[in-house]
């Protein structure tokens, strides 16, 4: 059949996305398969890098001559009419492995299928630049493979774990060509499936995962019997043999130096199970032994192999009869080589091949426990190798050393109790009562709190300290940090006797004690075993509390009238439930109801401690330092005294005592403190009443001009003569348009006239004098950008009382004021302008100098003209 019209204006259209020079290519040489398998033949376009899949038709020759149309990518009517019916029954496929790559699957190869296989790529270019085309012929030969098991139908095998076993399968071939057999071994058990063997077509062995070492050893081999029979040894059968066993044949090739697999076939050889091996392992149960004597224990066992095998026995001791790893530990052990690992004082012997015997000397209390016999079975393997086939332990063997231990009991006294806090509590614990006592016991003591509790409580004890065999001495959570302090002390008197004290008791050691006396028994490796524990009887340890009452009562003496006068007040201090108390005063200052300065401000003034030592506290008038003097009048009264009280004193006084006590050498315990009732210092004076504001009439200023503020302070009420009143006055700038930030102290004046100044970081100066009685002028000479802000003035003012001494009164501060600083614009661009006027004339005066030299000294030509005859001139005017 020819081929079919051109194709349509749609593979003009794809086939101008395609690169030039392209190659198709299809597998090389000739390509074999037999009957009734799966054809597969890959076609790609080399040197291919268009964006759209590459269109593929592929045709059909017998003779390699005449092609019929087979099977296309992209035209359905492609196919010849004779293999449109296998392409509808999905025997004939193409398949599409990338834009530039096709497959070409055949499945159910028939005879008529042989002959020469075209791959073409359609092209609508106008001049041909690479191979469009390629083609590959296959063979197709008769099914001449024979595979099949030694027996059918396949046997099933039942073996013990280390005996031998063999398969055979059949496999043979009458093929037309020269071809080679390939043969793999596979174990499947379940859905997973190993390769064991396999021999490849070039006649090597391959061993699978997990068969490298048998195979190599030779436990795993393969040969052949005969031409047609291979075979499958395996010397000594594991577990893990257990299952089913295929035998896989694949029939090879060669073409032109390549081989190719033509066919594979498998079938099912036979069925392995693996007999676990029956092993039992008994010890006699329950047995006592007196101290001293030998332990005899025998491991019997019970197995159904009767073949070669040999017996690993290793016994095991351990204090839990569950006897887990980390509890047990190996005692002894006899190999298969009957060869003995153990210790001195442990034997094991084997008396027959059934019954081993474990054998302990000179047992002590350290020998009680459990028992436990561990045997393994070994069986030989190939080239004197050996396979553990089965192993068990057997149940546990109680064993108790019965020995005379000593008698005593334990008497726990109390020879210190506290009758406070405080106070020492001593503890003795003594072993009375001893009977078979042996060189070879030692005592240890462990000491135990228990806090009272009602009775229906559940109550715990809690570890203070236990000492162990080796007197070492092991403290508990509750008793470490304060034994390490030296509160908690522990001792050991005498062989039977141990002390515990307590230097410091407080209320939470309030409970019930006792010890626990332990004896231990000396070993043969010269280790200290427990063996025997009494309890004492608990010793309560209970004193009632009350709470500790401080009671604190101030009074003042003599009547305060006026300010100068001296102010005393005292305070009575009385004390319950305070062991041996000392005193600590504070003395503590509140402005009175109603004033409104500083509310709720608390001020302390000077303090005595518990050693009459006196410090100042918050005391901060200096031309006062010697104005408040406390004392100690008795040992539980106190006196302050203040000298030439101010109106600025006015407040509620009171006494703050703290009572101590002693709790060993110099350390003090706070034991309570109390406030004493306030005691008032009030003036009932009608003084004046100062205020203080600030005026500028320069509140807006250019940068450089002078600020001016004046701070002007009002007096009203009484009338006070000039000589009577002086003032401190301190300036402050805010920096900001809102009040936000801290004020900044700028200058202030003293009462005596005194000026001082805070250091600035701009050049602007201050200066603050006394304009009158009552104004203050604070000027800023030079006015910076920075000096604008919010400005205030604060005034303490002072008054002469009729005693002829100064009080200070309550500080007043004014309302601030806004200052706004402004640049000279006219001024801030005077000296640009002058410099750059003058430099531009420079510049042009010497522009123009130079271009006068240039032209009479560098570029100066003389030119010659000539004269014209007057005659000729004239006659031209005449004309």
């Amino acid at each position: 059949m020819g081929r079919l019209a051109p194709r349509p204006l749609l593979l003009a259209l794809l086939s101008l996305a395609l690169c030039r020079g392209r190659v198709v290519r299809v597998p090389a040489g000739t390509l074999v398969r037999v009957v009734g398998t799966e054809l597969v033949i890959p076609c790609n376009v080399s040197d291919y890098d268009g964006p759209s899949e590459q269109n593929f038709d592929w045709s059909f020759s017998s003779s390699g001559s005449s092609f019929v149309e087979l099977a296309s990518t992209w035209e359905v009517g492609f196919p010849a009419q004779l293999y449109r019916e296998r392409l509808q029954r999905g025997e004939i496929q193409l398949r599409r492995t990338a834009n530039d790559a096709v497959e070409l699957h055949i499945k159910n190869v028939q005879p008529s299928d042989q002959g020469h296989y075209k791959c073409s790529t359609p092209s609508t270019d106008a001049t041909v630049q690479g191979n469009y085309e390629d083609t590959v012929q296959v063979k197709v030969l008769a099914d001449a493979l024979h595979v099949g098991p030694s027996a059918r139908p396949p046997p099933s095998l039942s073996l013990r774990e280390g005996e031998p076993f063999e398969l055979r399968c059949v496999a043979s071939t009458a093929s037309a060509l020269h071809t080679h057999l390939a043969l793999l071994w596979e174990l499947h058990r379940g859905p997973s499936r190993r390769n064991i063997l396999t021999l490849t077509h070039e006649g090597r062995f391959h061993p699978g995962p997990g068969y490298e070492q048998r195979y190599h050893s030779g436990d795993v081999r393969f040969d052949t019997v005969g031409s047609d029979s291979y075979r499958l040894l395996v010397s000594r059968a594991l577990s893990a043999d257990q299952g089913n066993y295929r035998c896989v044949v694949s029939e090879w090739i060669a073409d032109q130096g390549n081989w190719q697999e033509i066919q594979e076939k498998a079938v099912e050889v036979a069925t392995l199970v693996i007999q676990p091996t029956v092993l039992r392992a008994a010890v006699a149960r329950n047995l006592s032994v007196p101290e001293g004597k030998d332990l005899d224990l025998s491991c019997n066992i019970t197995t159904d192999r009767v073949d070669e095998v040999r017996a690993e026995v290793t016994w095991f001791f351990s204090r839990t009869p569950d006897g887990s790893s980390p509890a047990r530990h190996m005692l002894a052990r006899l190999d298969r080589d009957s060869l003995v690992h153990g210790s001195p004082h442990v034997a094991l012997s084997h008396v027959d091949a059934r019954s081993y015997h474990l054998l302990v000397r000179d047992v002590g209390k350290e020998n009680s426990g459990y028992y436990f016999c561990h045997v393994a079975l070994w069986v030989p393997g190939h080239n004197r190798s050996w396979h553990k086939v089965a192993e068990t332990m057997s149940a546990p063997a109680s064993v108790g050393v019965t020995w005379l231990e000593p008698d005593y009991q334990v008497y726990l006294n109390a020879s210190k109790v506290p009758g406070f806090s405080d106070e020492p509590t001593e503890l003795e614990c003594r072993v009375v009562d001893l009977k078979n006592a042996e060189a070879n016991i030692r005592f240890t003591v462990s000491w135990y709190y228990r806090m009272n509790r009602r009775s229906d409580d559940v109550v715990t004890s809690e570890l203070l300290a236990v000492m162990d065999g080796d007197w070492t001495l092991r403290y508990g959570e509750r008793s470490k940090q304060r034994a390490q302090d030296g509160d908690f002390i522990f001792s050991k008197e005498h062989a039977d006797t141990f002390n515990f004290r307590i230097q410091r008791t407080t209320e939470e050691d309030r409970g019930n004690y006792y010890c626990v006396v332990s004896a231990w028994t000396k070993q043969r490796n010269n280790s200290w075993a427990k063996s025997k524990d009494i309890f004492s009887k608990p010793v309560n340890i209970f004193w009632v509390s009350e709470d500790s009452v401080l009671v604190v009562k101030a009074r003042q003496p003599k009547p305060f009238f006026a300010a100068g006068n001296t102010f005393e007040m005292t305070c009575k201090v009385s004390a319950k439930n305070i062991k041996s108390p000392r005193y600590s005063v504070l003395i503590t200052a509140e402005k009175p109801v109603g004033d409104l300065s500083s509310p709720n401000e608390t001020k302390y003034i000077i303090s005595l401690d518990q050693d009459s030592v006196v410090k100042l506290e918050n005391w901060t008038d200096a031309s006062r330092v010697d104005g408040v003097v406390l004392e100690k009048v008795q040992e539980d009264e106190f006196r302050y005294r203040m000298y030439q009280t101010q109106v600025s004193d006015a407040g509620l006084y009171r006494c703050m005592v703290t009572a101590w006590s002693p709790v060993g050498g110099s350390l003090w315990r706070e034991a309570a403190t109390s406030l004493s009732n306030p005691i008032e210092i009030d003036f009932q004076t009608s003084g004046p009443i100062f205020n203080a504001s600030v005026h500028s009439d320069t509140p807006s200023v250019i940068r450089g001009d002078l600020i001016k503020l004046f701070c002007i302070i009002t007096v009203e009420g009484a009338v006070l003569d000039p000589d009577d009143m002086a003032f401190d006055v301190s300036w402050f700038a805010v920096h900001s348009f809102g009040l936000d930030k801290a004020p900044v102290l700028l200058s202030s004046l003293d009462r005596k006239g005194i000026v001082t100044t805070a250091r600035r970081d701009w050049k602007s100066d201050l200066s603050l004098e006394r304009v009158s009685v009552l104004e203050f002028l604070l000027q800023v000479h030079g006015s910076e950008d920075q000096d604008f802000g919010n400005y205030y003035c604060s005034v303490t003012p002072w008054v002469k009382s009729p005693t002829g001494s100064w009080q200070r009164e309550a500080e007043i501060h004014s309302k601030p004021i806004f200052i706004t600083v402004k640049m000279d614009v006219l001024n801030a661009f005077k000296y640009p302008l002058l410099i750059g006027v003058g430099l531009s004339t420079v510049i042009g005066l010497l522009s123009c100098l130079i271009g006068y030299c240039s032209s009479h000294w560098c570029c100066k030509k003389e030119v010659q003209e000539t004269r014209r005859e007057r005659r000729r001139l004239m006659s031209m005017e005449m004309d």
